[in-house]
């Protein structure tokens, strides 16, 4: 018998594009998140589908990401984009802000939010 993920806790799927969409509305339409919304692409289809399954296999659900894409290698893919600690606080805030929104118990939604600040701390390349 498998222990439950937080992909499970979260409430799998429909929950994790609830996240993505919030997440990147916040990043749509937050004037603090300009800097990280002029690095992507004016349709932001892409990036959504690509956070979608990443999330999931992080998360514990099906390695989507993984499936089609291979490893992620985040920071590798992410060298092409000036990250400092302003583009990752603008992450962060979206992020969180999207976390607020989920319900979830309380010690989950802070072990995600220190695991993806540590997540996007490491992104930081400049």
């Amino acid at each position: 018998m498998t222990s439950p993920t937080p992909y499970s806790h979260i409430g799998g799927e429909p929950a994790i594009q609830q996240l993505v969409e919030q997440f990147y509305w916040y990043m749509d339409t937050l004037p603090e998140a300009q800097g990280i919304r002029a690095m992507h692409q004016a349709d932001l289809s892409s990036a959504k589908t690509k956070l979608f399954k990443y999330f999931s296999g992080w998360l514990g659900g099906p390695n989507l990401y993984i499936e089609e894409y291979g490893h992620p290698m985040l920071r590798a893919r992410h060298l092409g984009f000036a990250i400092g600690e302003s583009e990752r606080d603008q992450w962060m805030l979206c992020m969180n802000k999207a976390l607020q929104e989920m319900p979830m118990h309380p010690q989950l939604k802070a072990n995600l939010q220190d695991a993806l600040q540590q997540l996007a701390t490491h992104m930081i390349n400049v």
